[in-house]
């Protein structure tokens, strides 16, 4: 299947914060700052604390949020050129292939180690920090979605 591929704003900002927030690092971080704050904030709230490490524990989780949900994202997206590029993908049983007007770049799916859907966009990993955003909104109904679904599904082994 031959798909037309240009990326919204929107849409890759919010499919960075996917790819951020799935990070198993980053999940404990999120889970042990909002602990701290909770527990800052009991303890504040039971007077057994000063008001300087609630306000440190506040500005601690604000400052992760920020960074993990506008910073982040909008430097990745800034930084990268691909957000910007339209180009055509060819989704076929062994093989994906990216057209560009600069050339043809073809993956074999054995070369991701992992992939994740969300709901506007296909995570194709190829190791943990490099991926390819594959955006549904090309695709030209669900039929195609799903049976690109079955490609990767068949395609991509995780590798441990």
């Amino acid at each position: 299947m031959e798909l037309k591929v240009s990326y919204k704003k929107p849409a890759v900002i919010q499919a960075l914060r996917y790819h951020f927030i799935s990070k198993p690092e980053i999940k404990t971080m999120v889970v042990l700052v909002n602990v701290f704050a909770l527990l800052t904030v009991g303890l504040y709230a039971f007077k057994m604390i000063t008001p300087l490490p609630f306000l440190m524990s506040s500005v601690l989780w604000l400052a992760m949020m920020l960074a993990f949900w506008v910073w982040l994202p909008a430097l990745i997206y800034r930084r990268s050129k691909t957000f910007k590029d339209s180009f055509t993908v060819t989704i076929e049983e062994n093989h994906m292939f990216i057209d560009t007007d600069r050339g043809r770049k073809t993956f074999a799916w054995r070369e991701f180690s992992n992939f994740f859907e969300t709901p506007g966009f296909f995570h194709l990993y190829f190791d943990p920090r490099s991926f390819f955003l594959l955006p549904k909104d090309a695709f030209a109904d669900s039929d195609q979605v799903h049976r690109a679904r079955q490609i990767m599904k068949a395609g991509i082994k995780r590798k441990t």
